[in-house]
């Protein structure tokens, strides 16, 4: 006669194991930090490498500073970029002491502050373009064109909130489109 001991017992878990999914989450979840911070550094290298002097943060709002057609108040900015207005204000500081922007009454109402890009400002927005550019080269180099396309879908869906590529959602009146890249200026 044999019993059945502690020995048994089969410690690893069996498929469809909530512990199964909770382990590939978790290593889904290191993966995705780890290709952000890999994402930050590539592109605050190939910022480096052109002397733009310019944070991965402040490039961001510069290029949502090209989206609009007329300059966006501080209040626009913040809520397009998902900030705290304290953040952009700070942005702002930085870009503005190096010539990139400049603060400018509203037209219509004197309380109200708007942010629009200089000639220095869209000078560098072309080069932060083209890091941009080297930098989404690099880091999808060992993709084919095929992954590429499934990635992207993939990432449309994370950042839109979708699930299985439903429609995407309109931004608020008012607000630009979110293209991945503002047409650069002449």
């Amino acid at each position: 006669m044999t019993t059945s001991g502690p020995a048994d017992h089969d410690p690893s878990p069996h498929p469809g194991d909530p512990s199964d999914r909770s382990d590939a989450e978790g290593l889904l979840a290191e993966q995705l930090m780890r290709l952000t911070r890999r994402v930050h550094r590539i592109q605050k290298h190939h910022l480096q490498e052109r002397n733009l002097d310019v944070t991965p943060a402040q490039s961001r709002l510069l290029r949502t500073l090209a989206h609009y057609g007329e300059p966006p108040r501080m209040a626009d900015l913040a809520a397009r970029l998902e900030v705290v207005p304290r953040a952009v204000t700070t942005l702002v500081d930085g870009l503005e002491a190096s010539g990139k922007v400049r603060r400018v009454p509203d037209p219509t109402n004197r309380r109200v502050t708007r942010i629009e890009l200089t000639d220095d400002g869209l000078a560098s927005l072309r080069e932060l373009h083209a890091a941009r550019r080297s930098a989404v080269e690099e880091i999808l180099a060992p993709l084919s064109g095929d992954q590429r396309t499934a990635l992207e879908d993939l990432l449309d869906a994370l950042v839109d909130g979708r699930r299985g590529g439903g429609a995407r959602t309109a931004p608020p009146p008012g607000t630009p489109a979110r293209p991945s890249d503002p047409p650069c200026p002449p």
